[in-house]
């Protein structure tokens, strides 16, 4: 594991322990208020970042994720889409590309070409100022084994990435 993985996969395995509602989209006292509020933070902040319009999708449901920031390709330096998925769980954030099943993470993101140095930067940046704990790919593709019975629920079923049922990244960034 990659320094500081075994932290994050801590951090997981607590949030996925967390009282919640059987439907698994979020954690008992969820504030979608406040949680819509740090999202329009973020999307004003990225906007001024890459001197654009960056959009704020809010109308996600039956997800474990409320809110996506979408960088268009027009202001980003690979002139790619950048898209940062921000969790209903503990504040975690993950920032994926259109060729995300190219990297496990942002360095191999950056590798590919897929996003550049600075823009990175200036993502990581805005989410650590934020507040956000950023997850890298590579642990949300590897296949749930948490407490809820979500993997029970799809199993056979390929998804995540192309895994048979469910990944981490299911359980905190994906629709239910």
């Amino acid at each position: 594991m990659h320094s500081g993985d075994q932290r994050i996969v801590d951090l997981l395995q607590s949030l996925d322990r967390l009282p919640g509602p059987y439907h698994l989209e979020f954690p008992d006292g969820f504030d979608y208020p406040l949680a819509r509020s740090r999202a329009i933070q973020l999307r004003d902040r990225l906007s001024k970042g890459f001197e654009g319009r960056v959009l704020l999708d809010d109308g996600v449901q039956d997800a474990s994720y409320c809110f996506e920031v979408r960088i268009p390709p027009q202001v980003a330096e690979a002139h790619e889409w950048i898209w940062v998925r921000l969790s209903n769980y503990g504040s975690l954030a993950v920032i994926t590309t259109p060729r995300s099943d190219g990297h496990g993470d942002v360095d191999g993101a950056v590798a590919d070409g897929a996003l550049s140095a600075s823009d990175r930067r200036r993502i990581e940046s805005a989410l650590e100022d934020l507040g956000y704990e950023l997850v890298p790919l590579r642990l949300l593709r590897r296949i749930y084994d948490g407490v809820t019975p979500l993997a029970d629920e799809i199993a056979g079923a390929v998804v995540g990435y192309g895994h048979p049922g469910a990944t981490w990244w299911t359980r905190f960034f994906d629709y239910l």
